[in-house]
């Protein structure tokens, strides 16, 4: 990971910056899944504060691997929303962060479809135990994605972990994350 990457969405009065970085984001992970887990993500512009993680993606990797990455055609049909910046090395004496994904296994309905599933309940069954009380929501940024397997679309939240001196090797997901590899942060 001695080079970065930046991806910049350009501003745009019918779209609005949180669903370009979904469509975005879609986009290279399906480029990621045919590769190895050698690049990772970060969203230097993320606000920690509230759910927003910027208007600026940032690939980690080896030099060689985000040239081949810019060679293939992912970018088509978002390339004019985009300005995309050149493989750089990463800056001396940067810091390290994981990046990884959350997920809230707490919705309500898909926990009663599962119990009824599981334990041949009627769905008002179903209802008398898994109350909507259970739910938890997530104060993460996230990206809407569609799912390749059901067409649905869900919230892929995102975990900024906490900045550190040290750097994690590991490999990354087809969305870039890790829950123990770290990425560079500057």
């Amino acid at each position: 990971m001695n080079h970065y990457l930046d991806i910049h969405l350009l501003p745009d009065q019918e779209v609005s910056a949180a669903q370009l970085m979904s469509a975005l984001f879609s986009k290279l992970h399906h480029v990621l899944v045919r590769r190895n887990g050698d690049i990772g993500i970060s969203f230097p512009d993320v606000d920690e504060a509230r759910p927003w993680l910027g208007e600026r993606l940032r690939l980690h990797g080896v030099q060689a691997s985000l040239q081949e990455l810019l060679t293939q055609s992912w970018l088509s049909g978002i390339r004019d929303h985009v300005r995309l910046g050149q493989a750089t090395p990463v800056p001396a004496g940067a810091l390290y962060r994981t990046i990884r994904r959350v997920q809230a296994k707490s919705n309500a309905e898909r926990l009663r479809r599962r119990q009824m599933r599981r334990h041949d309940l009627t769905p008002a069954e179903a209802a008398l135990r898994i109350p909507v009380s259970v739910e938890r929501h997530l104060a993460l940024p996230y990206v809407t994605l569609q799912s390749g397997s059901n067409a649905q679309r869900f919230h892929l939240f995102i975990q900024h972990g906490l900045i550190r001196e040290e750097v994690e090797i590991g490999r990354f997901t087809s969305y870039g994350l890790s829950n123990g590899a770290t990425v560079p942060w500057f």
